[in-house]
């Protein structure tokens, strides 16, 4: 008959492994990753006034905007008389106010970059300063 040996006493014993089957497993949860409290930042109102002054500047910027297009768009097609007056040569009105349309975006770009510069970043610097979030 087969004789059965315990294992000699200096065996380690067995590590602990991850989870298994279904999750369960003596392995303890990984610990969640250290990082800035998003629910709380949303919550805080530094971040309220931060999301107010972005749009008291975006929504009237983008209702102008859609205003100037929306008027080249039924001038170009209701108003083909006025939009026909030459300028000069070839040159219409049509055409300037087609160009301008690229203009205005370029500039509306360009202000909210300025805008953005000296009004919304210090305010998120400030956030992610309170937040702990080093950049």
């Amino acid at each position: 008959m087969t004789e059965v040996v315990p294992p000699p006493a200096t065996a380690r014993p067995p590590t602990p492994r991850a989870a298994a089957f279904g999750g369960i497993g003596s392995a303890p949860a990984p610990a969640p990753p250290a990082g800035p409290d998003f629910a709380a930042i949303h919550d805080s109102p530094e971040f309220g006034a931060l999301r107010r002054r972005f749009r008291l500047f975006v929504f009237p910027m983008t209702a102008l905007f859609f205003l100037w297009y929306l008027t080249y768009v039924l001038l170009a097609a209701y108003a083909k008389d006025f939009m026909s007056i030459r300028v000069f040569g070839a040159v219409n009105i049509g055409l300037v106010l087609g160009l301008l349309q690229f203009v205005s975006t370029i500039a509306i770009t360009a202000i909210y970059v300025r805008w953005a510069r000296k009004r919304i970043d210090p305010q998120i610097a400030a956030i992610r300063k309170a937040a702990g979030v080093d950049r």
